[in-house]
C-alpha cells in the first residue's frame, strides 16, 4: 500500500505530486525486491540502521542550511516510510533522543502501527541512541515481555569469558511477539564501533554468550529467539563475525552477498539478521524459515541529484534487511 496517507506538518501543504512520483518507483521497487503480506502464511522479519533518526525538517524540498541531521524532511520520510511498512516488524537502530521523526512515521503508517522503543542510552559511546521495533498491529503484537540485555557483576572480567570489563555500550534491547499464535523474541543491538575493529570483540562475544545462555532458559517454554541489528562486522568469517558466531548464533545463506551499505567499495557485513540452527547444543528456532531473505537498495530510485554522503542523511547509510519464515494457525 502505498504511503502518503497523513498529509504534512502544519505549513508545508500535501505532497508535491514529484515525491507522490518518487515513492510510488520505491513502492514498485519493493514489490519485486520483497515477499507479498500473506495473512497467516508468513511473517516477515526486518532489520534497519536509519541515520541518525531524530529530527524532521517541515519541508517537502530542501531543508533549511544547519546540521547534517536536519536534511531529512518530509520527503524522505515518505520513502523510509513507504519501506518499513512492507515488513510485520522492523528493528531500528539509531533512533535519537528526539524522536520527531519516528512519531511522524507512525502517524503516517496509521493506527494499526505500534512501536515500543528503549530511553536514551547516555553516555559518548550511547551516541544519544535508542533501539526500536515497529510492527503492523494486524498481524504482530507484543506479547509481554521487553527487556534490556545487562550483565551481572558476575559476568564482566571473567577469566575465559567475553571479556568484557563493563556494560555495553548501548544495552541491547529484547521485545517478545506473537503472530498467528507463534511466539517469538527479537533481540536487537547496535555493537559498539570502537577506534579499531578489535574493539567490537568483547561485546560481540559477550552478546552471543548472554543471547545463548538466555536460550538455553527459554527452550523449556518453546519460545524462540532471533537477534538482528548492527554488528558491526567488516567482513564474512573476521574475528568479529567469528566472536559473533562463537555460541551458534547463524545468519541465513541467503543474506550472504546482500550489500549492507549504499556506498559503493564497502562490502562490510554489518547488519544482521541471526538465529540458532541447533549447532553447539543450542536450540533450534522452530519458526519456519523459507530460505527467502533479502535486502533492499534504495539507492537508483531515490534523490539522483545527491552524492551517495547526502542521500545518507536523507535516508540512511546502511540498507535494510530481511528474512520471512513460514506462520500457519
Amino acid at each position: 500500500m502505498l504511503r502518503l496517507t497523513a498529509a504534512a506538518e502544519p505549513g508545508a501543504g500535501p505532497p508535491p505530486a514529484a515525491v507522490v512520483t518518487e515513492v510510488a518507483k520505491v513502492h514498485d521497487a519493493l514489490n519485486d525486491a520483497v515477499p507479498a503480506k500473506c495473512v497467516d502464511r508468513n511473517l516477515l522479519i526486518g532489520t534497519w540502521n536509519i541515520r541518525a533518526f531524530g529530527d524532521l525538517a517541515d519541508s517537502w524540498g530542501t531543508a533549511p542550511a544547519g546540521s547534517e541531521e536536519a536534511k531529512r524532511d518530509l520527503r524522505a520520510l515518505a520513502s523510509i516510510t513507504e519501506i518499513v511498512s512492507r515488513f510485520d516488524v522492523v528493528a531500528i537502530q539509531e533512533v535519537r533522543g528526539n524522536i520527531r521523526a519516528l512519531r511522524h512515521m507512525m502517524k503516517d503508517l496509521g493506527p494499526d502501527w505500534g512501536f515500543i522503543l528503549t530511553d536514551v542510552t547516555r553516555g559518548k559511546a550511547g551516541n544519544n541512541e535508542r533501539l526500536a521495533f515497529v510492527f503492523d498491529l494486524r498481524r504482530v503484537r507484543p506479547s509481554g515481555l521487553a527487556c534490556e540485555l545487562v550483565l551481572s557483576d558476575d559476568d564482566l572480567g571473567q577469566p575465559g569469558g567475553a571479556d568484557l570489563i563493563r556494560q555495553f555500550a548501548r544495552t541491547p534491547y529484547a521485545v517478545s511477539f506473537v503472530s498467528a499464535g507463534r511466539t517469538f523474541i527479537l533481540v536487537t543491538l547496535h555493537v559498539l564501533w570502537g577506534q579499531v575493529p578489535g574493539d567490537r570483540i568483547p561485546e560481540l562475544r559477550g552478546i552471543a554468550e548472554w543471547v545463548a545462555n538466555w536460550a538455553d532458559e527459554l527452550e523449556s517454554w518453546g519460545q524462540n529467539l532471533i537477534a538482528l541489528g548492527d554488528f558491526n562486522i567488516d567482513r564474512k568469517d573476521d574475528a568479529a563475525f567469528q566472536a559473533f558466531t562463537s555460541t551458534g548464533l547463524r545468519a541465513p545463506d541467503a543474506l550472504n552477498d546482500v550489500p549492507r551499505t549504499i556506498f559503493e567499495g564497502q562490502s562490510g557485513f554489518y547488519d544482521q539478521i541471526a538465529w540458532f540452527t541447533g549447532e553447539n547444543g543450542r536450540p533450534k528456532l522452530s519458526l519456519d524459515f523459507t530460505g527467502r531473505a533479502g535486502g533492499f537498495n534504495f539507492v537508483p530510485h531515490l534523490y539522483p541529484e545527491l552524492t551517495r554522503q547526502q542521500l545518507s542523511w536523507r535516508l540512511s547509510d546502511h540498507l535494510p534487511l530481511w528474512c520471512e519464515f513460514a506462520i500457519t494457525r
